[in-house]
């Protein structure tokens, strides 16, 4: 509180001044985000051939949801649950930042609701009407054999690239705390995210998680179902992860059997970005992706024919 003085006046210019210059040159709430959106498309159609386009895009922020896929406290692979670690700081730091401009944060926690019964995120998730989607809704999107290939990689393991690998469960009780979850988001982990999203009126969505190949595309809230209900969905392709061993096909480092998931993807479901478009400086690396940044030409032999009649994904 500013004391009644005869130096309040002045000191109420200085602050809205001080406000001023704080804000200067800064994004304000509201304002459109601007993204790059990266893509594969076959051209010409049937061709096996694929080149990667960049296309603008400008959505608003009102219109514009964040989805947190299954960023969990722990994993049952070890390298899996350290890496989710190591990318949280800079996924806190790129949701913060939608968030200012007016983006709805989803936080998706699969399996782990308990933990958030009553609180006003959940219950504003469970408040969302149910309305008739076509197609219909479904609890979890299989590959789909009729507008994709098989997956570049061989997860048919689990995909720990642990040495020894590690036992699987399902140890995981929360999000992992490195995430804020604040007044005005939402936490499910099922097809109520679209409907609270079909309630605000939002039809653009980016996806950010773990892991890629399995419940980033696969989950209820995720990209195969977003894309289905006509959604404008793009993967944060920075801010993800594969469950991926490595001693399996390909035979690839973990990483970049990642980005032979995020082709996959562009190929035929979403294009993808990256966080820095949106916090500046370099795209998120994890520290143990050493490797020149790869191009989709020198890999291309990894990859099955598309099915017939696919051109590229849906592009926003």
């Amino acid at each position: 509180m500013i004391p009644n003085t005869p130096f309040r006046l002045p000191v109420l210019l200085g602050v809205g001044f001080w406000l001023a210059s704080a804000l200067a040159g800064r994004p304000q709430s509201g304002a459109p985000l601007v993204l790059t959106l990266r893509s594969l498309e076959q051209d010409p159609s049937g061709s096996g051939r694929w080149k990667t386009v960049e296309r603008q895009a400008r959505w608003s922020p009102a219109g514009t949801a964040a989805v947190i896929c299954d960023m969990w406290d722990r994993h049952w692979c070890q390298g899996a649950t350290a890496r989710v670690a190591e990318m949280a700081p800079r996924m806190n730091r790129f949701v913060a930042e939608l968030r200012r401009r007016g983006v709805l944060v989803i936080h998706c926690p699969s399996g782990t609701l308990k933990f958030y019964e009553g609180t006003p995120q959940r219950q504003r998730a469970q408040s969302a009407p149910k309305v008739p989607a076509q197609p219909p809704l479904q609890g979890w999107c299989s590959l789909d054999p009729s507008r994709e290939a098989p997956l570049p990689i061989d997860d048919s393991d689990g995909g720990c690239d642990d040495d020894p690998r590690c036992q699987s469960g399902s140890p995981w009780q929360r999000q992992i705390a490195t995430l804020d979850i604040l007044e005005g988001d939402a936490i499910t982990d099922s097809a109520e995210a679209w409907r609270l999203m079909r309630q605000r009126g939002i039809t653009n969505v980016l996806v950010m998680g773990v892991h890629e190949n399995m419940c980033v595309l696969g989950r209820p809230f995720s990209i195969r179902q977003m894309v289905r209900q006509g959604q404008n969905v793009v993967l944060v392709r920075d801010l993800t992860d594969t469950m991926y061993n490595s001693r399996k096909r390909p035979q690839v480092d973990h990483f970049t059997g990642t980005e032979l998931v995020a082709w996959h993807i562009e190929k035929y479901w979403c294009p993808t970005m990256t966080s820095d478009q949106v916090l500046g400086g370099r795209p998120f690396r994890f520290a143990a992706d050493t490797k020149p940044p790869r191009d989709y030409a020198d890999h291309a032999r990894f990859f099955a024919p598309a099915p017939p009649g696919v051109r590229r994904a849906p592009a926003p």
